[in-house]
């Protein structure tokens, strides 16, 4: 989805010649997984960090078109609404000081955005949803002066068949409204942990980041409040599930199968059965047409970025142009500062390996069903959450996690390879967070009962506690610092 488009304009003969396109790439992509093209590099890791942009008044400002301008970084883009940007890194090979390499990396980038804006009296929030944003803010003014997203909009309406998007989520409080474009998915913002995989690890790796969900949105939740509303611990998760909410072709347009989800299922022989059901299930939004080589995938690739597993496979291609496959691991929230992100990725990282070489597959004793069951409890009641584990025990999230699961991902990441010291400075923040149960959602709300504040308050005390850089399980419930 990171390209721009020409045209808003599509005809049927578009759809039609973009389909060919995609299932002559497909077929090229099954070439690819049965002649073992992919690249066989070892783990790899990588980012894409969402944030906000807001005034001195702690509101979202619609002003990223001149802010990028003003900026002038390859690694920095535009995302849906104008109060978004997203900042990238290079990717790094998963050993040795690789942690501290991609927090070094983040925190130059944070640390140049942040005087950038502060050029336009503005700051930069890493939060899941931003407690300021108000309803009437999402709307179609205030999305990116983008192309593609103008054509994302109308055609999620058309599969809709005109039908306005129904928000409905019961948590804490109950949100209800009605809108009208797919604006409500800016206000879902996200730390994505990308992880490159040999193809012969994959299947397993792909399983076992499903299975990991449930952990690393328990102890990653950022994400409480929405429209004034206290909703669930990850309401980005509810939100972005029904502020996109098509389906698949024809009849399931308005069935199970969504374009925003936990997915169909585990990856059974090959990750290749992702992109098979995307070819087959899965109508094409954005019909444009490329030139370059099929090689390039760029339908494959276009048509993949219009559908939001929480778990989503990439193709990418290193510098020598070589193909390789890579995880999207899109459950995490973003921030509460750039320390607590990298310690979310230490996490999923370790936790992922650890599972995906076990010696007994875990996705042969956890059903799928039952993983996703997990995940869902879990956004919705974070580290309170009771969950169902490998061995059919029934507990709460946070008393497997300090029983089993941040023991297991120590050692799933010096089984990476990974320094023993960044180890340990990373996974001590994940188990101290989990030890004394604070992680964003719950400072939120500790927040808000102490001082009975409105939203922006609410945001300008996160906002000046993240600008501290510690770890949000250390933050206090002082107004100042």
């Amino acid at each position: 989805m990171g390209q721009e488009i020409d045209t808003t304009d599509f005809s049927e003969q578009d759809f039609h010649d973009y389909r060919q396109h995609l299932a002559a790439e497909t077929s090229l992509l099954s070439d690819w997984f049965r002649d073992h093209k992919m690249s066989s590099q070892a783990s790899v890791g990588g980012f894409e960090l969402e944030v906000w942009i807001v005034d001195q008044a702690f509101n979202p400002i619609p002003i990223n078109d001149a802010y990028l301008s003003r900026l002038n970084s390859d690694w920095v883009s535009p995302e849906l609404s104008r109060f978004n940007i997203e900042l990238n890194g290079d990717p790094e090979p998963l050993q040795d000081k690789a942690l501290s390499r991609l927090q070094s990396a983040l925190e130059q980038s944070w640390q140049h955005c942040y005087q950038v804006a502060e050029d336009f009296d503005a700051a930069l929030v890493m939060i899941g949803t931003l407690p300021s944003v108000r309803e009437e803010q999402l709307v179609l003014e205030n999305m990116s002066r983008m192309k593609r997203y103008y054509a994302l909009n109308e055609q999620v309406l058309l599969q809709r068949k005109g039908k306005p998007i129904g928000l409905d989520i019961h948590g804490h409080e109950h949100l209800q409204t009605t809108h009208y474009d797919v604006m409500l998915e800016s206000a879902t913002t996200s730390f994505q942990v990308h992880w490159q995989v040999p193809l012969t690890e994959a299947v397993r790796a792909y399983n076992a980041s499903i299975i990991a969900s449930a952990a690393t949105v328990a102890v990653s939740a950022n994400s409480p409040y929405l429209f004034g509303k206290d909703l669930w611990d990850e309401t980005r998760i509810p939100l972005f599930e029904q502020s996109v909410q098509v389906g698949g072709i024809d009849g399931a347009a308005f069935g199970p199968v969504r374009r925003v989800g936990f997915g169909s299922g585990y990856a059974r022989q090959s990750m290749f059965e992702l992109f098979t059901e995307n070819c087959e299930h899965y109508p094409v939004l954005l019909p444009i047409t490329f030139t370059g080589d099929p090689e390039e995938m760029n339908y494959l690739r276009l048509h993949n970025g219009t559908i939001w597993r929480w778990n989503r496979p990439l193709i990418g291609f290193n510098e020598a142009g070589a193909p390789h496959l890579r995880i999207e691991h899109r459950v995490i929230s973003a921030g509460p500062t750039i320390v607590d992100n990298i310690a979310n990725a230490a996490f999923y990282y370790g936790l992922a390996h650890y599972l995906a070489h076990m010696s007994d597959a875990p996705e042969l004793q956890l059903p799928f069903t039952v993983a996703r069951d997990n995940f869902y409890a879990c956004a919705k009641h974070s580290m309170n959450a009771r969950v169902t584990w490998l061995d059919g025990d029934k507990g709460h999230m946070r008393q497997l996690l300090q029983s089993q699961l941040i023991a297991v991902a120590r050692q799933g990441l010096l089984d990476m390879g990974l320094d023993s010291s960044d180890i340990a400075l990373y996974m001590d923040i994940i188990q101290e967070r989990v030890d004394n149960g604070q992680h964003g959602a719950h400072w939120q709300r500790q927040y808000m009962q102490k001082h009975d504040c409105d939203m922006q308050a609410l945001t300008e005390a996160y906002v000046l506690h993240q600008q501290s850089g510690a770890p949000v399980h250390t933050w206090s419930l002082s107004k100042r610092l």
